[in-house]
């Protein structure tokens, strides 16, 4: 009896010393933790997924405002603040330029949301515009104008179904 107890005991004592992290292994992210780690860096990429949501959500919140559905255009500014926040994670060097858009545009944008006034919501919409171009031309990618022209097929884009219809 006290020799398997003791063989017990050591079988323990043997397994706690020889817990060696284990390497594992997803579908598509192989290699060594550092490996994965660049992996899942290169998808995240940098700061341009952040502007392609960015984009999306800006179109979202101009037909938002356009069919005076205020609370899914408060949804969207979120959102949009969310995904330039993410992407200074990612990029730190861009904070200075996108500095502007999130403690002057954004917010003001915000406050025209609470007028519900559409006159009032494109008026702040075209500075929000005017904001994202200046952060653009600070980071030496001018040609990435940003513009309002947008057409009206939204409701065939995604999901979003105008609240006037």
């Amino acid at each position: 009896m006290k020799w398997s107890i003791s063989i017990i005991a050591l079988l323990l004592l043997w397994s706690c010393g020889n817990n060696q992290e284990q390497n594992a292994q997803g579908k598509w992210i192989k290699g060594t933790e550092q490996e994965k780690l660049e992996t899942i860096e290169n998808q995240f990429r940098g700061f341009d997924m952040a502007m392609v949501e960015a984009g999306y959500r800006y179109q979202e919140l101009y037909w938002a405002g356009q069919d005076e559905n205020w609370e899914y255009a408060d949804y969207q500014i979120e959102k949009i603040r969310k995904a330039i926040e993410n992407g200074l994670e990612r990029r730190p060097k861009r904070a200075k330029s996108a500095e502007h858009f999130l403690t002057v545009a954004l917010p003001e944008m915000k406050k025209a949301l609470e007028k519900r006034d559409t006159v009032i919501f494109n008026k702040n919409f075209q500075m929000l515009t005017n904001s994202c171009n200046s952060c653009h031309a600070m980071e030496k990618v001018p040609h990435f104008t940003v513009k309002t022209h947008f057409t009206d097929n939204h409701q065939f884009v995604n999901n979003y179904v105008p609240k006037n219809n």
